[in-house]
Protein backbone atom coordinates (compact mmCIF):
# COMPACT_ATOMS: atom_id res chain seq x y z
CA UNK A 1 0.00 0.00 0.00
CA UNK A 2 1.51 3.31 -1.05
CA UNK A 3 0.65 6.83 0.05
CA UNK A 4 -1.19 8.79 -2.63
CA UNK A 5 -2.19 12.40 -3.09
CA UNK A 6 -4.82 13.62 -5.55
CA UNK A 7 -4.84 17.21 -6.84
CA UNK A 8 -7.60 18.76 -8.95
CA UNK A 9 -7.18 22.01 -10.88
CA UNK A 10 -10.61 23.29 -12.04
CA UNK A 11 -11.01 25.17 -15.29
CA UNK A 12 -13.69 27.25 -16.98
CA UNK A 13 -15.70 25.59 -19.77
CA UNK A 14 -14.26 27.90 -22.44
CA UNK A 15 -10.68 27.98 -21.14
CA UNK A 16 -7.80 25.58 -21.61
CA UNK A 17 -6.91 23.19 -18.81
CA UNK A 18 -3.67 22.96 -16.85
CA UNK A 19 -2.69 19.66 -18.50
CA UNK A 20 -0.12 21.16 -20.87
CA UNK A 21 1.41 23.29 -18.12
CA UNK A 22 1.77 20.35 -15.72
CA UNK A 23 3.24 18.11 -18.41
CA UNK A 24 5.78 20.77 -19.34
CA UNK A 25 6.81 21.35 -15.72
CA UNK A 26 7.21 17.64 -15.10
CA UNK A 27 9.98 17.75 -17.70
CA UNK A 28 11.60 21.04 -16.62
CA UNK A 29 11.03 21.65 -12.89
CA UNK A 30 12.20 18.34 -11.42
CA UNK A 31 15.61 16.78 -10.94
CA UNK A 32 14.44 13.35 -12.19
CA UNK A 33 13.32 12.93 -15.76
CA UNK A 34 9.73 11.66 -16.11
CA UNK A 35 9.47 8.33 -17.90
CA UNK A 36 6.09 7.68 -19.60
CA UNK A 37 5.04 4.11 -18.87
CA UNK A 38 1.46 3.90 -20.11
CA UNK A 39 -2.07 5.26 -20.11
CA UNK A 40 -4.83 5.28 -17.51
CA UNK A 41 -8.52 6.13 -17.24
CA UNK A 42 -11.27 6.53 -14.67
CA UNK A 43 -15.03 7.05 -14.45
CA UNK A 44 -16.81 8.55 -11.46
CA UNK A 45 -20.57 8.76 -10.86
CA UNK A 46 -22.02 10.92 -8.09
CA UNK A 47 -25.44 10.50 -6.50
CA UNK A 48 -26.90 12.69 -3.76
CA UNK A 49 -29.84 12.14 -1.45
CA UNK A 50 -33.03 13.98 -2.35
CA UNK A 51 -34.64 16.37 0.17
CA UNK A 52 -37.82 15.30 1.88
CA UNK A 53 -41.14 16.48 0.44
CA UNK A 54 -42.69 16.67 3.92
CA UNK A 55 -42.52 19.89 5.96
CA UNK A 56 -40.13 19.74 8.89
CA UNK A 57 -41.79 19.54 12.29
CA UNK A 58 -40.65 21.35 15.40
CA UNK A 59 -38.98 18.22 16.76
CA UNK A 60 -37.03 17.53 13.59
CA UNK A 61 -33.66 19.06 12.89
CA UNK A 62 -32.45 19.76 9.40
CA UNK A 63 -29.59 17.44 8.44
CA UNK A 64 -26.28 19.24 8.64
CA UNK A 65 -24.55 17.26 5.91
CA UNK A 66 -25.87 16.00 2.57
CA UNK A 67 -25.42 12.31 1.89
CA UNK A 68 -23.54 11.07 -1.15
CA UNK A 69 -23.25 7.78 -2.96
CA UNK A 70 -20.28 7.54 -5.32
CA UNK A 71 -19.15 4.94 -7.85
CA UNK A 72 -15.57 4.87 -9.15
CA UNK A 73 -13.73 2.65 -11.61
CA UNK A 74 -9.98 2.87 -12.30
CA UNK A 75 -8.19 1.30 -15.23
CA UNK A 76 -5.29 0.15 -13.03
CA UNK A 77 -7.76 -1.86 -10.93
CA UNK A 78 -9.56 -3.51 -13.87
CA UNK A 79 -11.50 -6.09 -11.86
CA UNK A 80 -12.86 -3.86 -9.11
CA UNK A 81 -15.42 -1.12 -8.75
CA UNK A 82 -15.36 1.13 -5.69
CA UNK A 83 -18.43 2.39 -3.82
CA UNK A 84 -18.19 5.25 -1.34
CA UNK A 85 -21.15 6.38 0.76
CA UNK A 86 -21.66 8.83 3.60
CA UNK A 87 -23.47 7.89 6.79
CA UNK A 88 -26.37 9.69 8.49
CA UNK A 89 -25.45 12.40 10.99
CA UNK A 90 -25.09 11.04 14.49
CA UNK A 91 -26.63 14.23 15.91
CA UNK A 92 -29.78 13.74 13.83
CA UNK A 93 -30.16 10.15 15.01
CA UNK A 94 -29.52 11.18 18.62
CA UNK A 95 -32.08 13.98 18.45
CA UNK A 96 -34.73 11.62 17.12
CA UNK A 97 -33.96 9.01 19.74
CA UNK A 98 -34.06 11.54 22.60
CA UNK A 99 -37.42 13.04 21.61
CA UNK A 100 -39.92 11.91 24.29
CA UNK A 101 -43.14 10.24 23.22
CA UNK A 102 -46.37 11.70 24.71
CA UNK A 103 -48.79 9.41 26.56
CA UNK A 104 -52.61 9.75 26.85
CA UNK A 105 -52.56 9.91 30.68
CA UNK A 106 -49.75 12.37 31.15
CA UNK A 107 -48.90 15.76 29.68
CA UNK A 108 -46.27 15.84 27.03
CA UNK A 109 -42.91 16.45 28.70
CA UNK A 110 -40.78 19.27 27.43
CA UNK A 111 -37.54 18.03 25.86
CA UNK A 112 -34.52 19.05 27.87
CA UNK A 113 -31.90 20.79 25.75
CA UNK A 114 -28.56 19.02 25.61
CA UNK A 115 -25.38 21.09 25.41
CA UNK A 116 -23.73 18.68 22.99
CA UNK A 117 -26.61 19.21 20.53
CA UNK A 118 -26.09 22.93 20.20
CA UNK A 119 -27.08 24.28 16.81
CA UNK A 120 -23.93 26.41 16.66
CA UNK A 121 -21.30 24.56 14.60
CA UNK A 122 -18.24 26.60 13.65
CA UNK A 123 -17.06 23.90 11.24
CA UNK A 124 -19.86 21.66 9.95
CA UNK A 125 -17.38 19.25 8.35
CA UNK A 126 -15.92 18.28 11.72
CA UNK A 127 -17.68 15.53 13.61
CA UNK A 128 -19.39 14.07 10.54
CA UNK A 129 -19.43 10.27 10.45
CA UNK A 130 -16.67 8.78 8.34
CA UNK A 131 -17.76 7.54 4.90
CA UNK A 132 -17.95 3.82 4.20
CA UNK A 133 -16.17 2.30 1.22
CA UNK A 134 -16.40 -1.16 -0.27
CA UNK A 135 -15.40 -2.92 -3.48
CA UNK A 136 -17.39 -5.08 -5.85
CA UNK A 137 -16.62 -6.85 -9.12
CA UNK A 138 -16.78 -4.21 -11.83
CA UNK A 139 -19.84 -5.66 -13.66
CA UNK A 140 -21.75 -5.80 -10.36
CA UNK A 141 -20.93 -2.15 -9.70
CA UNK A 142 -22.57 -1.12 -12.97
CA UNK A 143 -25.63 -3.21 -12.17
CA UNK A 144 -25.94 -1.67 -8.72
CA UNK A 145 -25.67 1.85 -10.12
CA UNK A 146 -28.45 1.12 -12.62
CA UNK A 147 -30.59 -0.17 -9.76
CA UNK A 148 -30.16 3.07 -7.80
CA UNK A 149 -30.91 5.18 -10.89
CA UNK A 150 -34.14 3.41 -11.84
CA UNK A 151 -35.45 1.97 -8.56
CA UNK A 152 -34.30 4.51 -5.96
CA UNK A 153 -35.08 7.82 -7.65
CA UNK A 154 -37.22 9.07 -4.71
CA UNK A 155 -34.17 8.76 -2.44
CA UNK A 156 -31.12 9.31 -4.65
CA UNK A 157 -30.49 11.70 -7.55
CA UNK A 158 -27.77 11.16 -10.15
CA UNK A 159 -25.89 14.47 -10.12
CA UNK A 160 -23.21 13.89 -12.74
CA UNK A 161 -20.70 11.52 -14.34
CA UNK A 162 -17.10 12.55 -14.97
CA UNK A 163 -14.31 10.62 -16.66
CA UNK A 164 -10.63 10.76 -17.55
CA UNK A 165 -10.74 9.06 -20.96
CA UNK A 166 -7.02 8.85 -21.64
CA UNK A 167 -4.50 10.06 -19.09
CA UNK A 168 -0.74 9.52 -19.03
CA UNK A 169 1.33 7.71 -16.39
CA UNK A 170 4.89 8.77 -15.57
CA UNK A 171 7.54 7.35 -13.28
CA UNK A 172 9.54 10.18 -11.70
CA UNK A 173 12.15 8.86 -9.27
CA UNK A 174 10.32 7.34 -6.30
CA UNK A 175 6.99 8.75 -7.48
CA UNK A 176 4.41 7.59 -9.98
CA UNK A 177 2.36 10.41 -11.48
CA UNK A 178 -0.96 10.05 -13.32
CA UNK A 179 -2.36 13.12 -15.06
CA UNK A 180 -5.36 13.67 -17.28
CA UNK A 181 -8.21 16.03 -18.15
CA UNK A 182 -11.50 15.48 -16.33
CA UNK A 183 -14.52 15.63 -18.66
CA UNK A 184 -18.12 15.63 -17.52
CA UNK A 185 -20.27 13.34 -19.66
CA UNK A 186 -23.64 13.68 -17.85
CA UNK A 187 -25.94 15.56 -17.61
CA UNK A 188 -24.14 17.85 -20.06
CA UNK A 189 -20.74 17.43 -21.68
CA UNK A 190 -18.12 19.88 -20.46
CA UNK A 191 -14.51 20.02 -19.30
CA UNK A 192 -14.13 20.26 -15.52
CA UNK A 193 -10.36 20.54 -15.16
CA UNK A 194 -7.22 18.45 -14.71
CA UNK A 195 -6.53 15.78 -12.10
CA UNK A 196 -3.09 14.69 -10.90
CA UNK A 197 -2.43 11.61 -8.78
CA UNK A 198 0.99 11.47 -7.12
CA UNK A 199 1.90 8.11 -5.60
CA UNK A 200 4.88 7.55 -3.33
CA UNK A 201 6.57 4.27 -4.30
CA UNK A 202 9.68 4.56 -2.17
CA UNK A 203 10.46 2.65 1.06
CA UNK A 204 7.40 2.22 3.24
CA UNK A 205 6.82 0.43 6.54
CA UNK A 206 3.12 -0.02 5.82
CA UNK A 207 3.74 -1.49 2.35
CA UNK A 208 6.28 -3.90 3.83
CA UNK A 209 3.93 -5.06 6.57
CA UNK A 210 1.06 -5.53 4.12
CA UNK A 211 3.32 -7.58 1.86
CA UNK A 212 4.45 -9.71 4.80
CA UNK A 213 0.90 -10.34 6.04
CA UNK A 214 -0.59 -11.11 2.62
CA UNK A 215 -1.03 -14.72 1.42
CA UNK A 216 2.02 -16.18 -0.25
CA UNK A 217 1.94 -16.41 -4.07
CA UNK A 218 1.50 -19.90 -5.51
CA UNK A 219 4.76 -21.81 -5.68
CA UNK A 220 6.51 -19.79 -2.95
CA UNK A 221 7.43 -21.84 0.10
CA UNK A 222 7.44 -20.52 3.66
CA UNK A 223 11.24 -20.76 3.80
CA UNK A 224 11.61 -18.67 0.64
CA UNK A 225 9.21 -16.08 2.00
CA UNK A 226 11.11 -15.85 5.29
CA UNK A 227 14.43 -15.51 3.46
CA UNK A 228 13.00 -12.74 1.30
CA UNK A 229 11.81 -10.90 4.41
CA UNK A 230 15.06 -11.04 6.39
CA UNK A 231 15.87 -7.64 7.82
CA UNK A 232 12.39 -6.22 7.13
CA UNK A 233 9.93 -4.98 9.72
CA UNK A 234 7.18 -7.42 10.73
CA UNK A 235 3.59 -6.86 11.79
CA UNK A 236 4.59 -7.18 15.44
CA UNK A 237 7.12 -4.35 15.16
CA UNK A 238 4.78 -1.62 13.99
CA UNK A 239 2.91 0.63 16.41
CA UNK A 240 -0.16 2.79 15.90
CA UNK A 241 1.93 5.94 16.01
CA UNK A 242 4.30 4.56 13.38
CA UNK A 243 1.47 4.28 10.85
CA UNK A 244 0.32 7.86 11.39
CA UNK A 245 3.88 9.18 11.36
CA UNK A 246 4.63 7.44 8.06
CA UNK A 247 1.49 8.73 6.36
CA UNK A 248 2.32 12.27 7.44
CA UNK A 249 5.93 11.96 6.31
CA UNK A 250 4.92 10.59 2.89
CA UNK A 251 2.23 13.27 2.58
CA UNK A 252 4.89 15.92 3.19
CA UNK A 253 7.02 14.39 0.39
CA UNK A 254 4.04 14.45 -1.98
CA UNK A 255 3.26 18.08 -1.13
CA UNK A 256 6.91 18.98 -1.69
CA UNK A 257 6.82 17.26 -5.08
CA UNK A 258 3.64 19.13 -6.01
CA UNK A 259 5.05 22.46 -4.85
CA UNK A 260 7.97 22.09 -7.25
CA UNK A 261 5.51 22.11 -10.16
CA UNK A 262 4.32 25.57 -9.14
CA UNK A 263 0.66 25.10 -10.09
CA UNK A 264 -1.76 27.32 -8.17
CA UNK A 265 -5.45 26.91 -7.38
CA UNK A 266 -5.52 23.15 -6.84
CA UNK A 267 -7.79 21.21 -4.49
CA UNK A 268 -5.88 18.61 -2.49
CA UNK A 269 -6.86 15.24 -1.01
CA UNK A 270 -4.06 13.35 0.74
CA UNK A 271 -4.72 12.55 4.40
CA UNK A 272 -8.48 12.09 4.00
CA UNK A 273 -10.45 11.15 7.16
CA UNK A 274 -10.19 7.49 8.12
CA UNK A 275 -7.10 6.66 6.09
CA UNK A 276 -4.88 4.26 8.01
CA UNK A 277 -7.57 3.06 10.41
CA UNK A 278 -7.76 -0.32 8.76
CA UNK A 279 -3.98 -0.69 8.77
CA UNK A 280 -3.90 -0.14 12.50
CA UNK A 281 -6.83 -2.47 13.08
CA UNK A 282 -5.91 -5.38 10.82
CA UNK A 283 -3.17 -4.99 8.22
CA UNK A 284 -4.02 -8.08 6.19
CA UNK A 285 -7.46 -6.68 5.39
CA UNK A 286 -6.05 -3.55 3.86
CA UNK A 287 -7.18 -3.11 0.28
CA UNK A 288 -4.56 -1.81 -2.10
CA UNK A 289 -5.40 1.58 -3.55
CA UNK A 290 -7.59 2.85 -0.68
CA UNK A 291 -5.92 6.25 -0.49
CA UNK A 292 -6.16 6.90 -4.22
CA UNK A 293 -9.83 5.91 -4.27
CA UNK A 294 -10.64 8.09 -1.25
CA UNK A 295 -8.82 10.99 -2.85
CA UNK A 296 -10.79 10.76 -6.08
CA UNK A 297 -14.06 10.49 -4.13
CA UNK A 298 -13.26 13.67 -2.19
CA UNK A 299 -12.17 15.62 -5.27
CA UNK A 300 -15.14 14.78 -7.51
CA UNK A 301 -17.90 15.73 -5.05
CA UNK A 302 -18.77 18.88 -7.00
CA UNK A 303 -21.48 21.14 -5.62
CA UNK A 304 -23.00 21.68 -9.05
Amino acid sequence: MSTTGVFFIPSNPNASTALATITERLHTALADNPIPIGRWALEHKLMRDTPSCLPASASQHRPQHPRYLQFLSLSYYPHHGFIYTSQPDATTQTSTANTPTPTPTAPTPTPTPHPQQSQHHPDPTKGAPLPVMTTLPLPSTSTLFSHFVYACQPFWCHRHTVAVPGGTVYDVGDFRVRIGDVRQTQPTARVRGTVVEIEWRGPSIVATVVARTSPSPPGVSMEEEEDAGDGLVTAEDIQDGDVEAEYRACAALIREFWAKLGVEGAREAILVPGVGTEVVGRLQRWRKGLMAVSGFMEIFRFNR
